[in-house]
């Protein structure tokens, strides 16, 4: 069998989540170019600033590419400054792809557009596969990676904005550029692709989105989030309390962290994800949470912000999935996920990759995802 090529200790911190849930259920290069912060009165994907970068190894013989400042918005509406990818293929099709990346962290270390070790090797892997096909890939930092502002981890709306307004700004960079797109994520970035097929109809203006290809999206995290705590695998949920504080300040976390797991807390500005998980493993329930769980309230707040299939796609839906992951569980996919999705109108193709692990299911499905994607750009 293929030995797959993915991150060696990431999946250590969670490998038991599966069998708990089972059970229980760039350097820059170049000078900046640019008018300077957001205002108000940009539009978003509006370009703020850009600057020539080198890419990583895999990317560097397909493409070329800038690191941008651009305007999007957030939950309410207001002007924000986002940060991201954008990268020209070295034969184009005028075509554009917005890629969603896997968690990273939070902080601003934790951006993928300028910490090439945060730029994960299952996302290399998804991006040169998009690049060969010609395509532009478009690839957002999410709110708050890169900028000063906290990141609203797995608030979808708000990961949505950025994906959809970074393909705005490749289009500023590029008016060559059609205004058909796709959308391609793995992880939180599949669940930001769901989010933003939900979003386009009313938000991308005079964009065209083909597609949305969501590889193991997060989903139904008020189902996941309650069986977390005790498994190592926990410090994905207290990045979900902070990115609730991101958009609702009034909420604190540490009113539901117990005292070991707010001692803690720095981590999360100090390192990205392997630290934080690695952090946060060894803790028990109790030791993670007053009392040892989630008060419903809050369960209710993360499903509120966090849980795609709310409302309505506007384009035609990949789902890709290990059977194996250990990350998101299977069975929260493929059963309310997809009865979710296809209770609309817009169709949903599944793939179920036996086996496949997390990462894995993205390295596994690079040249099916692209073939689905380019069907739809017809």
């Amino acid at each position: 069998m293929r030995a797959i090529p993915r991150k060696p200790t990431r999946g250590q911190y969670v490998v038991r989540w599966t069998a708990v849930f089972q059970t229980v259920l760039l350097s820059i290069f170049g000078v900046l170019v640019g008018t300077g912060p957001a205002t108000a009165a940009a539009a978003p994907g509006t370009v703020v600033s850009s600057a020539d970068v080198s890419l990583p190894r895999e990317l560097a013989p397909l493409g070329t590419g800038k690191r941008i400042e651009y305007v999007s918005t957030d939950l309410t509406g207001a002007s924000i400054t986002a940060t991201g990818l954008v990268i020209t293929p070295k034969r184009k099709s005028l075509r554009t792809v917005a890629w969603g990346h896997g968690t990273t962290g939070l902080a601003d270390q934790c951006a993928p557009s300028n910490h090439y070790d945060v730029f994960w090797p299952e996302a290399r892997a998804a991006v040169a596969e998009l690049l060969k096909r010609g395509w532009t890939v478009a690839a957002a930092d999410y709110p708050g990676l890169g900028t000063p502002a906290p990141h609203p981890y797995l608030v979808g709306g708000t990961t949505a904005r950025t994906i959809i307004d970074s393909v705005k700004a490749a289009r500023n960079l590029d008016s060559a550029l059609t205004v058909q797109y796709a959308v391609d994520g793995h992880s939180q970035g599949g669940q930001g692709a769901l989010f933003a097929g939900q979003l386009a109809s009313s938000y991308d203006g005079d964009l065209e989105l083909r597609a949305v290809s969501a590889i193991a999206p997060v989903s139904n995290v008020d189902l996941l989030a309650p069986v977390i705590p005790g498994t190592p695998g926990q410090g994905y949920l207290v990045m979900a309390l902070y990115g609730l504080n991101a958009v609702e300040p009034g909420f604190d976390p540490f009113t539901v962290l117990a005292r070991p797991a707010q001692e803690k807390v720095p981590v999360l500005q100090s390192g990205c994800l392997l630290e934080i998980l690695d952090a946060y493993a060894p803790l028990t329930a109790r030791q993670l949470l007053n009392g040892g769980s989630l008060p419903p309230p809050v369960v209710r707040k993360l499903a509120q912000y966090d849980n795609p299939a709310q409302s309505a796609p506007s384009a035609p839906i990949l789902i890709v999935q290990g059977t194996a992951d250990e990350a998101v569980p299977y069975q929260i996919t493929a059963g309310p996920l997809l009865n979710q999705l296809n209770a609309y109108n817009q169709p949903v193709t599944f793939v179920p990759l036996e086996g496949e692990t997390h990462d894995g299911a993205v390295f596994a499905s690079t040249t099916l995802v692209a073939d689905w994607i380019a069907a739809r750009f017809g």
